[in-house]
């Protein structure tokens, strides 16, 4: 029997069979649908308190929906208010002394000084004559005046002296002034003053725990009168918008893509139904296929990320939920 044309059939069937398989993936290939599998991702953000303090007060539970600038919790304030309260004294003690040194000296310690400086200048001159007097007696008549009283009354003259010298210069200081040094240097310690009340305010604002950006709360992890610190998260906020939808291409696959185009995304809970979407983002890296993906591909073979931004205004998408995307890539 004759082997050659039953050898011809079967690569003929087998080309066939090889032929209907391309044919059955090229649409795919070409212009059909692209479909991706994936999960819902979105961002998340810990909140803490900035300082370490006891919680006097937490406002929200898991699942509610709090919005920007929205005051969450706060701590207990009493012992930074009685700090803010101390540093306010302290600066308004300095502004004080601050306004003595400008103001300069006083009329009346101007004539205290003058007064002063006379009257040294009057003993100044009272001893000045008794010691003349002393050393002219002792010259006319020797043992009229003993040596001892004449240097007595030089001392008493050059002692006075000394005093209205020393009162001269402080009449001058008075009518000068403070120094300039001192006035910066008051004005320095009043401005660390208000630094120190500056930086005990913000504290005190600090204190609330604000919500930064429209978000649900998906725990809560401290309750009023846990020690607060910047270490420990009192809550977990999950943003959501944007949303999207963490899905992988093949690398055939990544030529029929492109940041911007539409697409559709199905979830298990909405049968028939679909979100609307954009691809957002297009990873550059090529990367194996995570485990908790289900593809058609081997779990092995090389991907790309892509991440489709879904348009989720009825809050529908939950994070790590399956979802199933479709491209039209025909669609240019």
């Amino acid at each position: 029997m004759n082997k050659k044309p039953i050898i011809i059939i079967g690569v003929l069937l087998a080309a066939g069979a090889a032929l209907a398989a391309w044919q059955l993936r090229a649409p795919s290939r070409a212009g059909g649908p692209l479909v991706l599998y994936g999960n819902v991702d979105l961002r998340q953000v810990s909140l803490a308190f900035s300082g370490s303090e006891r919680i006097a007060r937490l406002d929200v539970e898991e699942g509610q929906q709090v919005r920007a600038g929205q005051v969450l919790g706060e701590l207990d304030t009493r012992t930074l208010a009685l700090r803010l309260q101390q540093a306010r004294a302290q600066a308004e003690a300095q502004r004080q002394a601050l306004r003595r040194l400008d103001a300069g000296s006083r009329p009346e310690e101007i004539a205290q000084a003058r007064a002063q400086a006379a009257a040294a200048q009057a003993e100044a001159d009272l001893a000045r004559k008794q010691w003349e007097r002393a050393s002219a007696t002792q010259r006319e008549a020797a043992d009229a005046v003993s040596q001892q009283d004449v240097d007595a009354a030089l001392s008493r003259h050059q002692a006075a002296n000394a005093q209205l010298e020393k009162a001269r210069k402080a009449l001058q200081l008075v009518q000068q002034g403070p120094r300039s040094e001192d006035r910066a240097q008051a004005r320095a310690q009043l401005d660390a003053a208000s630094a120190d009340i500056a930086l005990l305010e913000h504290q005190l604002a600090e204190s609330k725990l604000v919500a930064p950006i429209n978000a649900t709360v998906r725990a809560r992890l401290m309750e009023p009168g846990d020690m607060a610190s910047p270490q420990r998260p009192v809550y977990t906020l999950a943003i959501t918008d944007p949303k999207w939808v963490r899905a992988y291409v093949s690398e055939p696959d990544l030529g029929r893509i492109r940041s911007g185009m539409a697409a559709r995304i199905a979830i298990d809970s909405l049968p028939g139904q679909s979100i609307p979407g954009r691809i957002g983002y297009i990873s550059s890296v090529a990367e194996f296929t995570p485990k908790t993906v289900q593809t058609e591909e081997l779990r092995t073979a090389l991907v790309y990320e892509v991440r489709v931004l879904a348009e989720d205004k009825a809050d529908r998408l939950r994070m790590g939920m399956p979802a199933t995307v479709t491209i039209d890539s025909a669609a240019r």
